[in-house]
């Protein structure tokens, strides 16, 4: 059983980062939000790194997995994400915020590693920063006003990718900790299943405003007149 939901949640979340990369070049914009796709890029590097150099493992050669798909998403949002944003934010601007953003996200993961160990310390971000990111998934969908960016496949597979570590640390293991953090992901995962198919079901209702669906133009100006428009994404 334990193997057994490790591989799910790596099917899963693999699928996730696939697609995400998919839908990321096609719609020419980043497919996870910013401070998730951070944390996440951290995590997976992080433990990827630390499990195969001192405790090689199945869960391991997973997080190599997930970092190398991690780091094409990356590349979609430093090539498309600075349409994603206001005018006053310049390209300069959004490679050095970017730069700290990762940066920090790093920092957090190693301060966690320090102060609980390799195994708390990669549950307790990981289930932190999942909850963080199902919210922001959901704050995503609002800002773009439908699936720009998004899709159905994104939102069940994340869901899937979290409840098999929720069963198997929270309820298998009886961490009551993990557990909660867990049944709450799930909470605001569902809710984010249901827009996604919501709007897959019914277009019109999910709008994007006529310049979010115009293609990214690969000049300055252009880049600026999407950008004047677009709310901020976290």
């Amino acid at each position: 059983m334990h193997i057994t939901l490790i591989l799910a949640s790596g099917i899963a979340w693999t699928i996730v980062y696939i697609e995400a990369i998919r839908v990321g070049l096609r719609e020419r914009t980043y497919a996870m939000p910013a401070v998730a796709l951070g944390l996440n890029f951290a995590w997976e590097w992080t433990y990827a790194v630390h499990n195969l150099a001192f405790d090689p493992s199945v869960q391991g050669g997973i997080n190599l997995v997930w970092g190398i798909a991690d780091a094409v998403i990356v590349y979609t949002f430093f090539r498309y994400g600075r349409a994603e944003f206001p005018s006053f934010v310049t390209p300069r601007m959004f490679t050095g915020l970017s730069v700290l953003l990762f940066g920090m996200s790093f920092a957090v993961q190693w301060l966690f590693l320090a102060k609980f160990g390799a195994e708390d310390g990669a549950g307790y971000s990981a289930f932190l920063q999942n909850l963080l990111m199902s919210a922001l998934f959901i704050s995503m969908f609002v800002a773009r006003r439908g699936l720009r960016g998004q899709s159905v496949t994104i939102a069940v597979a994340k869901w899937l990718g979290t409840l098999a570590p929720t069963i198997l640390f929270g309820a298998i293991q009886h961490d009551g900790f993990l557990l909660g953090l867990g049944v709450m992901c799930s909470v605001l995962d569902l809710v984010y299943v249901w827009l996604c198919v919501g709007a897959k079901r019914d277009a019109a209702v999910f709008d994007p405003a006529p310049e979010r669906r115009a293609d990214v133009s690969s000049s300055d100006a252009g880049v600026t007149d999407r950008a004047d428009s677009a709310p901020m994404e976290a």
